[in-house]
């Protein structure tokens, strides 16, 4: 695969360390690290020390002055290797960049040098039991009691909380205008009193474990809400700055692994062998893994799209292409990686061959961060214009 033609010789070259980075690691270092139930550390680390973790964030506060494109390119290659870093998705694409777009000078200098060497991370609390998708159903609460904030509410399947330094939280606040409850997001340390975490057990073969989180009432200074007072009027802006970066960033997550599991699937096809000639030779073997193929580099095209209309800063242009790139990745990352398993057969469910742990990751992308289905209800709605039904 290659974007040559869509791509700068510095990206290319990006391209080309991280996918040295991640063959150096790959697939038996990730399933060895979730074997003993322990979290990527090494590759994290040394991921830092070459500044492939804040590629995405400015040059002021320590990053790599790039985008979304860059950031997306070392989560793609990682993946293809086989070792995947998850909270690239949530740490510098989501948190990272509400933060650099919206958060105040002392915010900002606080956060983003240790989210850009790697030395600390954020995870992102937006899901909660009862809202589901429609995020106008948050209850999770903010209410003045003199300088500070109180926070209350429960999240859900909130990924790297054990191993973030604090969490960037979405609740609601009353306007005083209207009465009426907005969006706003909040920094909330890991140790804030009141601030409790359950991990939710899963079928999920991966380091990053989910979390159910619960706040009582965590008392946060006026500083914690991010853009301060300015942030009270933001809160929409800066949620859907945070939530077509996690769209591109699932796309990448999803192509990746869909590139590693049709990579396998060709080693295997090329030298078994049942009859005369190797199983890759039979059509019936090699145009499903064609097909897949394709659909997954359509899908990258896409991404490719979203990630650069982010960088040019149209938002609109990029929310659109975001969930077309997120849908179109995490259709064929789940036919990839069923296409894999098949053309190995038996093996294919092996631990040996290391691919059957990816049927339920592949699945992933269907449903988090959005459903496909609401994906489709956006382009339905905003680009096809057609009435809700909801």
């Amino acid at each position: 695969m290659t974007n040559a033609l869509l791509e700068t010789e510095e990206q290319r070259d990006l391209r080309a360390a991280v996918a040295a980075l991640g063959k150096r690691f790959g697939r038996e270092y990730f399933t060895g690290v979730v074997a003993d139930g322990k979290h990527t550390d090494e590759l994290w680390a040394e991921a830092a020390s070459l500044g492939y973790l804040g590629v995405n964030l400015p040059e002021e506060y320590g990053g790599g002055g790039g985008g979304m494109t860059e950031l997306a390119i070392v989560l793609e290659e990682l993946g293809a290797a086989g070792c995947p870093l998850l909270m690239l998705v949530v740490s510098p694409a989501i948190c990272g960049t509400v933060i650099a777009r919206f958060g105040t000078e002392a915010q900002k200098r606080e956060w983003l040098p240790g989210l850009a060497d790697g030395s600390r991370k954020m995870a992102f609390g937006i899901t909660e039991p009862d809202a589901g998708s429609n995020s106008h159903r948050i209850t999770t609460t903010a209410r003045r009691d003199g300088e500070d904030w109180l926070l209350s509410g429960r999240k859900v399947f909130i990924s790297g909380v054990d191993i973030a330094d604090a969490t960037l939280i979405v609740g609601r606040t009353e306007d005083a205008r209207t009465g009426k409850l907005k969006p706003c997001l909040f920094i909330v340390p890991r140790d804030a009193p009141g601030f409790t975490r359950s991990p939710i057990e899963m079928e999920l073969a991966a380091p990053e474990k989910q979390f159910e989180l619960v706040l009582e009432d965590v008392r946060l200074p006026a500083d914690a809400l991010v853009g301060g007072g300015e942030g009270e009027d933001a809160g929409l802006l800066q949620l859907f700055a945070g939530l077509n970066p996690e769209r591109i960033m699932t796309a990448a997550f999803a192509i990746g692994m869909g590139r590693h599991a049709i990579d396998r699937a060709l080693d295997y096809a090329r030298t078994r062998q049942v009859w005369k000639e190797p199983i890759g030779s039979h059509q019936a073997i090699a145009h499903p893994l064609a097909q897949a193929h394709i659909e997954l580099e359509l899908a990258r095209l896409m991404m490719t799209k979203a990630a650069a209309l982010y960088d040019a800063g149209d938002d609109m242009g990029a929310g659109e292409s975001a969930n077309m790139a997120k849908y179109a990745a995490g259709e064929a990352c789940v036919k990839a990686v069923d296409q894999a398993v098949h053309t190995l057969g038996g093996n294919g469910l092996t631990r040996e061959y290391g691919i059957a742990s990816m049927i339920t990751a592949s699945r992933v992308a269907r449903i988090a961060p959005v459903s496909r289905e609401m994906v489709l209800n956006f382009v339905s709605h905003q680009t096809l214009g057609l009435p809700k039904s909801y």
